[in-house]
């Protein structure tokens, strides 16, 4: 440490400091991050620090922070980085609420060519959000934070990931279905959570709780605002695929219009055309394509799995919906049962029937029930939707999506919770 004269405190996180530090030999600026080696293995973290090491020296991009040497004493580890003084991007977005498609345009392809020049090295960020993502002097981006890393060699023996981590609102729903997922096309799906983020300025699956976030999530469940182009809107449902198998690939990606000619030349493009059919006379044709669905033919129903973060958000002392003012108050219900998924679907379309409601079943694990009647305010519907904690324990959640509330309150405790009593554990 004789070799670097210690400056301003960065950052602080659970091992350590990030401070500004300058080499005494070149002037360089740098960063170094100072870490408490007892502490890191005492929590088990110390082959995370391991692997957050060699995966930076792995990798070596214009847009990806570089790590210029690691040093250690008996008692601390100091990762000496690369100096980026612009700060995170996130703070650019809080800053101004939300960015242009120009902005974004520029900050995507920066952050594409560092996420793919790490796949192409075998490694996988598993952690990619505007807080890990800095900016230099020259505004251009920086991929930071490789301690949730990956290497090709941590594949199991199916060539899948297996560890369930990252950070909820930007983490791929294969990676929480615990079933293995492949890091190269998890890293997609965050790249497009923050594209999205950079443009709207808030997540695609906003939600008061984090199993509702997740079932969206699993769905697929996003609208883009009307302020998006026609082409990022295309592309943002190609990268959000909830069918990893069917989701774009980067180079893809970069095959796409919007990303290739980015949202000016494309609009410039646009006017050109109109301009040429004008003088020709000639009405332009206006295509629009619908966003295509891939339905399979599943039995039975897809059942949603449940993970820790699931089910600890069940609990009502981790609900959100309390910091929204002026919330509508929700009409959904819960209830356990030990029954299984094939019993209570069973259960579900044998009382819609005394019922006299409509039953349809949904790909991706719904069963949507709707009245047959106009009723006070529309016809009465909603949403069902089973998941499985274990083999033996499933919670099923209803939800009103249209309809009265009253008329909804009324069928559910008067008919709904007596007709389902045989396979209810209980109410929640």
């Amino acid at each position: 440490m004789e070799r670097y004269e210690m400056g301003r405190l960065l950052g602080q996180g659970t091992f350590g400091k990030v401070h500004y530090a300058r080499n005494l030999e070149s002037n360089r600026s740098v960063a170094i991050k100072i870490m408490d080696k007892q502490k890191a293995m005492n929590t088990g973290f110390s082959e995370q620090i391991k692997r957050e090491i060699t995966t930076m020296r792995l990798v070596s991009h214009k847009n990806i922070v570089q790590l210029h040497e690691v040093m250690a004493t008996r008692s601390k580890i100091y990762f000496v980085m690369e100096y980026v003084k612009g700060g995170e991007l996130f703070e650019k977005i809080e800053k101004s609420a939300k960015l242009t498609e120009g902005v974004a345009h520029k900050y995507f392809q920066q952050l594409i060519s560092a996420v793919d020049y790490c796949h192409s090295h075998g490694v996988y960020h598993r952690d990619l959000k505007p807080e890990n993502l800095l900016l230099d002097e020259n505004e251009n981006l920086k991929v930071s934070d490789f301690g949730l890393s990956a290497l090709s060699e941590s594949k199991g023996q199916d060539g899948l990931l297996h560890t369930t981590c990252g950070t909820p609102g930007y983490v791929a729903p294969e990676v929480i279905s615990r079933m293995g997922y492949d890091g190269v096309k998890s890293d997609i799906w965050s790249c497009g959570v923050i594209l999205f983020v950079l443009v709207a300025g808030n997540l695609p699956f906003q939600c008061p709780n984090l199993m509702e976030m997740y079932s969206k999530m699993q769905r697929g469940d996003f609208k883009c605002p009307n302020w998006f182009s026609h082409k990022l809107k295309k592309l943002l449902y190609k990268i959000m695929d909830p069918n990893p198998s069917t989701r774009i690939s980067i180079e893809k990606i970069k095959e796409s219009a919007w990303f290739r000619k980015g949202p000016e030349e494309i609009r410039t493009l646009k006017e050109t055309t109109l301009n040429e059919n004008a003088t020709r006379n000639v009405a332009p044709t206006l295509g629009v394509r619908r966003r295509k669905h891939v339905h399979e033919d599943v039995k039975p129903m897809p059942v949603t799995n449940l993970n820790a973060f699931e089910i600890i958000s069940l609990s009502t002392g981790l609900d959100l919906s309390g910091m929204f003012i002026e919330k509508e108050k929700r009409n959904e219900a819960r209830f356990t049962s030990d029954k299984p998924a094939s019993t209570i679907i069973s259960k579900l379309e044998d009382v819609a029937k005394a019922l006299n409601l409509r039953v349809r079943k949904k790909d991706n694990g719904v069963v949507k029930m709707q009245g047959r009647k106009e009723g006070r305010n529309g016809v009465l519907q909603f949403d069902i939707e089973i998941f499985e904690i274990s083999t033996s324990c499933h919670i099923i959640e209803m939800k009103q999506t249209n309809g009265d509330s009253l008329e909804y309150r009324q069928l559910l405790e008067e008919k709904i919770q007596l007709e389902l009593k045989d396979i209810v554990l209980a109410w929640h």
